[in-house]
C-alpha cells in the first residue's frame, strides 16, 4: 500500500503562486499531487469565473480563504477563494498573476505510484484529470 507524503512550502511576497506551484511539481518531480492546506494573502488574484473565457484581474488587499486542487506536469487544476478588507467573497480557477501580498503557506501532498494526466474530453472540451496507476505490482519509491 502506498502511503501519501506531504511538503510544506512557503512562497514570499511578489510571488506568482501558479507559477511556484508548477516550479514545485518539477523540481520534486510530482506526478500526482493536491493542495491539503493554504493560508496566506494575495495582493492580485488572477481568477476566471464560472463559463468564462478569460481572467478576471482583482487587485486589493485579499486573504486567501480557501485553494483547493490537483497538481501534475500535465499543469495544475486548482480553484481559489479570497477575501477582501470588507470580508467580500470571490472565487474561480486560478490563472496566473495570482501575486502574494504577504505570505502563502502551503501544505501540499503527494500520492507516489499515481500520474495525474490531463487527456481531452468531447464532453467538457477541456483537458481533464486522468489518473494512471504506475508500477501497480511493486512499490514506487519516492
Amino acid at each position: 500500500m502506498q502511503h501519501a507524503h506531504f511538503s510544506v512550502l512557503r512562497l514570499r511576497p511578489g510571488d506568482d503562486l501558479l507559477a511556484a506551484l508548477d516550479s514545485w511539481v518539477a523540481e520534486h518531480q510530482v506526478q500526482a499531487g493536491w493542495v491539503a492546506g493554504v493560508v496566506g494573502s494575495l495582493s492580485t488574484a488572477a481568477l476566471r469565473f464560472a463559463g468564462q473565457p478569460d481572467a478576471t484581474l482583482l487587485q486589493d488587499a485579499f486573504e486567501i480563504i480557501a485553494l483547493s486542487g490537483t497538481l501534475g506536469r500535465d499543469g495544475a487544476h486548482l480553484h481559489l477563494s479570497v477575501a477582501d478588507a470588507q470580508g467580500v467573497m470571490r472565487g474561480g480557477h486560478v490563472m496566473p498573476g495570482c501575486i502574494v501580498r504577504t505570505t502563502c503557506e502551503l501544505v501540499l501532498g503527494e500520492l507516489p505510484g499515481v500520474a495525474f494526466c490531463r487527456v481531452p474530453c468531447p464532453l467538457s472540451g477541456y483537458d481533464e484529470l486522468q489518473p494512471v496507476l504506475l508500477n501497480p505490482l511493486h512499490e514506487n519509491p519516492r
